[in-house]
């Protein structure tokens, strides 16, 4: 896998397998077209099966997902797997931010010295005025305005300087790799 697609600009399977019915429904089952045509159908249902299984898969649960993309191999493992590591995703809802303080949520994620964080990001919600604001905010006029993120082996922590209780919808997306 890792030579094949690292080179490419996409990941597509043609959509051009055209088998001419006559052609198939004629086939001997003794003959080698007919071994030639199931060689060739197994090599398409394998390209569809490489194809879908290293797409992104674009759904948020609540809980461990694996998301289809792949981390480069870790060259300090012992054995690295040379096609690269799966990439996993949990989302947290924390709901309200606080009010000039830290709040912090369990993420369920089984941390080890192996694992390392990819990418972090989330969003707040103000429902009344729809206002959003990304998690972490660095204000340009107070640094007081800011809202900071922190992640350890147990929880990750939202801090605010004042107060956005307003934006009662937060939501934080932690993707990482266990290996």
């Amino acid at each position: 896998m890792s030579s094949d697609f690292q080179n490419n600009t996409g990941l597509f399977i043609p959509t051009t397998y055209v088998f001419d019915v006559a052609e198939v429904k004629d086939v001997d089952v003794n003959k080698p077209e007919f071994k030639e045509l199931l060689v060739r159908l197994y090599q398409n249902i394998n390209n569809i099966c490489v194809a879908l299984n290293l797409k992104e898969s674009g759904i948020y649960f609540l809980q461990e997902f694996v998301t289809g993309q792949v981390l480069f191999p870790n060259q300090d493992m012992i054995n690295p797997n040379p096609d690269g590591r799966q990439i996993f995703r949990t989302v947290l809802n924390f709901g309200a931010l606080p009010n000039a303080t830290t709040i912090s949520m369990a993420h369920n994620i089984n941390v080890t010295a192996a694992t390392t964080w990819v990418n972090i990001y989330g969003v707040a919600t103000n429902p009344t005025t729809m206002a959003g604001i990304s998690i972490s905010y660095a204000s340009t006029s107070s640094a007081t305005d800011n809202i900071e993120w922190a992640i350890d082996d147990t929880n990750f922590y939202i801090t605010t300087g004042i107060d956005y209780s307003a934006y009662t919808r937060t939501i934080v997306t932690i993707e990482y790799v266990k290996e």
